[in-house]
């Protein structure tokens, strides 16, 4: 049997509930696949800056380079939003842990579901088919960048890019495109900064080790609003740290709500899956979180372990609920269903499905 060691850090707010939602569903694959998934939990966030001190200690980071996966909940709390220290905020450990793991990575698939389509802002015409995927870089930009306030009280925040840290990132995006429909966007903005211009002259020379991808460009402005126009258009777009961190919540109104998008952060170790979504405090303990961008965290995380059977079955039995109408409150707009009736009728169909193959 296949032992996996899996950190779990639930952080804050709606966190600890979506994570036990997706963790319910780790039981049913054991039995199925006869693997054996060894949970060990650890703080990050304001939980851990109120029961530690800090928002992620040196001992989590080191069970975490340890570990075969992480999965993660969510981070934040409004109590710590003016904290004087910024390395007192809770986002800070999640900065942290990317660091120290070398998560140089994010990657978020946006999908729009035919069950969902009209749950949408957008007009179905114009989401219907989209199937694309963001990588975000994580480690390097303005968010790493030496921040502060000059004598004369102006504030600035510094964004520096190496060819490495650029190279590597595009390098997985090209491969991605590879496996996918052959086309990456670039999205920049080199009419302005230098950073920009490093990224795209970077994309052009790389691009001749890809011959087979249709490599474009687009400043950022724009690509803001051609993914709501024609998101149709994308197939693998590659950006940097802040303009990745604002288009990939942008696009989650393709899905219809962000409460159903995953996402992997991946380097050179361990990879990390979370939803995309906030902790979202006011929600918390109200059976109201949809738990399904972490269910499918889940499943990327098991398909990054190689349980590819495993991930298609979490897949397949969330599309159910969601044909099905079994959402939660913030897509439905009623209160049929909360966090604890979707985890259990997913539960019920991945069961189904694993009697329907044996």
């Amino acid at each position: 049997m296949k032992n996996y060691n899996i950190a779990v850090l639930k952080g804050d707010g709606i966190g600890p509930e979506v994570i036990d939602a997706a963790l319910t569903l780790l039981p049913v694959i054991e039995e199925q696949y006869q693997v054996k998934f060894n949970l060990q939990e650890h703080l990050i966030g304001a939980i851990s800056i109120d029961e530690k001190g800090v928002p992620l200690e040196d001992e989590v980071i080191a069970h975490c380079k340890t570990a075969d996966a992480i999965l993660l909940g969510a981070i934040g709390d409004p109590k710590y939003d003016n904290a004087p220290n910024l390395q007192q905020r809770p986002e800070q450990g999640l900065l942290k842990l990317r660091k120290e793991l070398g998560l140089f990575a994010n990657v978020r698939p946006v999908t729009a579901y035919d069950a969902l389509l009209d749950k949408s802002p957008l007009k179905k015409e114009i989401i219907q088919g989209v199937d694309l995927v963001i990588y975000r870089e994580l480690t390097g930009g303005i968010y790493f960048g030496e921040h502060g306030y000059t004598d004369d009280g102006a504030a600035y925040d510094h964004c520096t890019y190496s060819v490495l840290e650029v190279d590597r990132i595009l390098h997985l995006a090209f491969k991605a495109a590879e496996q996918r429909d052959k086309r990456l966007t670039v999205v920049d903005k080199a009419n302005v900064l230098e950073t920009s211009r490093l990224w795209r002259k970077r994309a052009q020379v790389l691009s001749e080790q890809y011959p087979t991808i249709a490599l474009d460009f687009l400043f950022v402005d724009n690509a803001a609003m051609q993914i709501i126009l024609n998101p149709n258009q994308f197939d693998v777009i590659v950006t940097e740290n802040m303009f990745g961190d604002i288009l990939s919540d942008e696009a989650s109104v393709i899905a219809g709500s962000i409460g159903l998008l995953a996402s992997s952060s991946l380097g050179n170790g361990v990879g990390l899956f979370e939803p995309i979504h906030g902790s979202f405090p006011q929600g918390a303990g109200k059976n109201i979180a949809n738990p399904i961008a972490a269910i499918l965290s889940t499943a990327l995380m098991l398909s990054y372990l190689g349980l590819n059977e495993a991930a298609n079955s979490v897949e397949k039995a969330v599309n159910q609920a969601l044909e099905q109408g079994v959402v939660t409150p913030e897509i439905s707009g009623d209160h049929k269903f909360g966090t604890k009736q979707v985890t259990q009728f997913i539960l019920d169909c991945l069961a189904e499905l694993e009697v329907e193959s044996n």
